[in-house]
This record gives structure tokens, C-alpha cells and sequence, in this order.
């Protein structure tokens, strides 16, 4: 909760990113709010009781909306889902705006990494944005797991972090209202 509140005002690729990693944690603790505790709360120190309780809340009332949103085994939150229709929102945007070459560029030479990555979804494709996501999310998985990564994955998620930092920087000016002037 106070990681991914810090997260969403600095780096909204890096806050998707850890909300997908919470949903999947909950996940593994079978969303039972006592396993939770134990093996996730119980290891932030220095909590005061009423910000353990809140990160206790906070946790009960994620488990609450996977469960009324059916995603208990598999899928993303709304409110994460929400962040990716943001994203892409602003994604074309910019694309069709002359103004930020940059940014198309940038997303230009990301592009043959995400047609690759959406051929081999199979049924399972999804959109350029959220492709780039699932990319960059299989990398932290593997790095979790202690697999070895080959170097044609590390360039391609290389490539994308660049791409979604450019994003989420544009991102952080559009919600200060700082980018479309």
C-alpha cells in the first residue's frame, strides 16, 4: 500500500508493475488474509499498529475485488486494467502527435520486440501496451526464480523499459497537466 501509493505518483510503469506482482502474491497466499499476515505483513518492521492495519485493510480489500472481479486465479484488477486503458490512451495520443517524434521513435524501435512477443501469445494476444507489460513482468519472474535470462531477452526488455520509462515520464506530465502545452 505505501509502496505502490509512492510508486503511482513516481513511476506508473513501475506501480502496474507492483500491483501485478500484489495480485499474484495474493495469489500464492490462496487470498486468505491470515497467510497474508504471516508470511507478507508480519515482515515490514517498524509499523506502527495503525499503519499495520491499514496495510492489513488495504490487503483485505484487494482480496475483496479479485474475488468479486473473478480474477482469484488469474487476470488483473479493474483498477489495474484502468492504469493499462490510461496508458494506452496516452500511447496513441502521442503517437499522433507530431510534437513528441520522440516518443514515436522510441516506440518505433520497440515495436519489432512486441510483434514478436504477441506472435507467440498465441490466443492470448493483447494490446502493444499491455504486451510490453507482460514482457517486462516475465523478466522479473525469471530474475524471482533464479532462471537464466538469454541475451535476446535482455535486449528486447531492454529496449521496452526504455520505451515504458519515455511512457510513464509522458504519463507524469499529462496528469500535472504539464504535457499538452
Amino acid at each position: 500500500m505505501f509502496t505502490a501509493s509512492q510508486k503511482k505518483k513516481e513511476n506508473i510503469a513501475e506501480y502496474l508493475l507492483y500491483m501485478w506482482h500484489i495480485e499474484d502474491l495474493i495469489r500464492a497466499n490462496q487470498l486468505d488474509i491470515d497467510r497474508i499476515d504471516r508470511n507478507i505483513i508480519e515482515k515490514y518492521t517498524g509499523l506502527s499498529d495503525e499503519d499495520t492495519k491499514k496495510l492489513q485493510e488495504w490487503y483485505e480489500s484487494l482480496i475483496d475485488m479479485m474475488r468479486r472481479e473473478d480474477v482469484a486465479e488469474t487476470g488483473h484488477l479493474q483498477l489495474n486494467r484502468n492504469v493499462l486503458i490510461q496508458l494506452d490512451d496516452l500511447h496513441r495520443r502521442l503517437l499522433a502527435d507530431p510534437k513528441f517524434a520522440d516518443y514515436s521513435t522510441e516506440f518505433y524501435k520497440t515495436l519489432p520486440f512486441i510483434v514478436e512477443l504477441r506472435a507467440k501469445a498465441g490466443e492470448n494476444k493483447a494490446g502493444e501496451i499491455e504486451t510490453a507489460f507482460n514482457a517486462l513482468y516475465g523478466l522479473m519472474m525469471l530474475r524471482l526464480s533464479g532462471k537464466e535470462i538469454s541475451p535476446e531477452t535482455l535486449l528486447a526488455t531492454q529496449q521496452i523499459s526504455r520505451f515504458l520509462a519515455l511512457l510513464s515520464k509522458y504519463y507524469n506530465l499529462d496528469a500535472n497537466n504539464e504535457l499538452w502545452k
